[in-house]
């Protein structure tokens, strides 16, 4: 299957004619060709967009409402395709890219809705002028998205800038194509007016940089690993682009004393291991109370060995393959760092071949424990089904455990104590803190991290505002 570009409203072969291998995790083999775009794809990608947009801005809201929510429907309506595409693509298990279907479609639902909701704003000043705040769409935005959760943060950008009146040129990851090349198709389906959405397929150094380096794309919107998103700030920052850049975590799951502990530990196999631990949100540190740190960790590792690894289209699994053998080498090379650290492995800790799937990159959910919060598995983004736990004496020893490393993207906290969850929620030096539960989303709030886990704040009205320009008009009324 090759998998081509979106560009004015039509799948187009790249430019060059080259493409690209696209890999079935599950298998290692080889299953289709991507193609392998450069800055000239993206540059005919551009001038599409800058003819469609200022059209597309001024459609009327309700219209534009009308196309992103039919969108919403195809994607459902198709969901099975999408969920096995996805699954083929990424290695994830089935059931859960179905799951994830549901969230892509969401997400054009819910902005959908935001074009027709989303106003100005007026201020009186007293009878001697009134103020008034436009908000105008930003132009043409580019939207790069990472391999992890494919269509899920694909829609998650490319549905706000589209319902705030921009034209969008839109970068999947080259591991992932899958469903890009799928949403092209429900787009032409839906009646997206041509140019207003572009997707081009390609590396990160030749298609995501041609977008960055754009001198008319005027705002980027990335979601990937830190040491890309620092690339992306160099080269877009003198250009004084807008920048939202949600990018990686090393994320706490701290479990205190008076917890629900059977709750927490459920819950926190899925923080951990859920997509083969291949979500910026999952818990990759657990900390655990002194006093309960055996009882917890006899029961995380009972939970984790019932975790059946393999073929992603068994019903039964629960972790499926890693997305490349690139990563897939990354993460065994982290579980070795942290032997060589002093780590002892309590389950997990090899690669896997299962029957029938021999050559796919399959890794065993690991535990790791024995490891201070200095070394380098306790301060590196691991992006795989690899977590440590670690015992904490009292609250300040935990806050300071979790507080040190570069990332702040998200914290779990799990507690009954009311004063407790309100100052941690407070002092734990990140974007996101889910108390007693985890990844609750309600798409309305807003959602990104501090320090090296980004930039600016997604979702909801933050979104829509990231993809506009505020304009202000003072009236004099005497």
């Amino acid at each position: 299957m090759n998998i081509v570009n979106y560009i004015n409203g039509e799948l187009a072969e790249p430019v060059s004619g080259n493409y690209l291998p696209n890999y079935n995790p599950a298998t290692g083999a080889v299953y289709g060709q991507v193609a392998d775009s450069d800055a000239s794809d993206v540059e005919k990608a551009f001038v599409a967009a800058k003819s469609a947009q200022k059209a597309w801005e001024i459609t009327p809201a309700e219209e534009k409402f009308k196309v992103l929510n039919r969108i919403a429907e195809l994607i459902d309506e198709r969901r099975e395709q999408f969920a096995l595409a996805e699954s083929n693509d990424q290695g994830k298990p089935l059931w859960l890219a179905r799951n994830e279907m549901i969230r892509a479609a969401q997400n054009f639902r819910f902005f959908a809705t935001a074009a027709m909701q989303f106003a100005s704003e007026s201020h009186s000043m007293e009878g001697r002028a009134i103020n008034y705040t436009l908000r105008q769409a930003v132009g043409v935005v580019g939207c790069i998205s990472p391999w992890n959760l494919p269509l899920y943060l694909f829609s998650w950008k490319i549905a706000p800038a589209l319902a705030a009146g921009n034209a969008v040129i839109a970068k999947p990851s080259e591991f992932t194509p899958a469903t890009a090349l799928l949403l092209s198709e429900v787009c032409i389906q839906a009646g997206l007016p041509k140019g207003v959405l572009n997707i081009v397929h390609g590396l990160g150094p030749k298609v995501g940089q041609a977008l960055i380096e754009h001198p008319r794309i005027k705002a980027i919107s990335f979601t990937g690993g830190t040491a890309t998103g620092k690339v992306i700030a160099a080269t877009a920052g003198p250009m004084f682009k807008k920048l939202s850049l949600e990018l990686g975590g090393k994320n706490p799951n701290i479990i205190f004393e008076d917890a629900d502990i059977e709750k927490a530990i459920k819950t926190s196999v899925n923080t951990s291991f859920m997509n083969q631990g291949e979500i910026c949100l999952c818990g990759s540190r657990l900390l655990i109370h002194e006093s309960i740190y055996e009882t917890v960790k006899n029961r995380l590792i009972e939970e984790v060995k019932k975790l059946k690894v393999g073929n992603p289209l068994d019903e039964s699994t629960r972790i499926g393959a890693i997305v490349s053998e690139q990563h897939y080498k990354k993460v065994l090379s982290y579980i070795e760092i942290a032997k060589n650290e002093g780590g002892v492995i309590l389950t997990g800790g090899n690669a896997l071949h299962p029957e029938g799937f021999e050559n796919g990159w399959y890794i065993e959910p690991t535990i790791i424990e024995g490891l201070n919060m200095s070394c380098r598995t306790n301060l590196e983004e691991i992006f795989g089904p690899v977590i440590t736990i670690m015992p904490f004496k009292n609250d300040e020893e935990a806050l300071a455990i979790a507080n040190g490393t570069e990332y702040g993207l998200a914290a779990t906290v799990w507690t009954n104590n009311l004063t407790r969850a309100h100052k941690f929620a407070a002092d734990l030096e990140f974007g996101i803190v889910w108390v007693n539960c985890w990844l609750l989303r309600d798409l309305r709030t807003p959602f990104g991290g501090v320090k090296s886990s980004g930039v600016g704040r997604e979702g909801g009205w933050d979104a829509m505002k990231f993809f506009t320009e505020p304009k202000n008009v003072c009236i004099a009324l005497s």
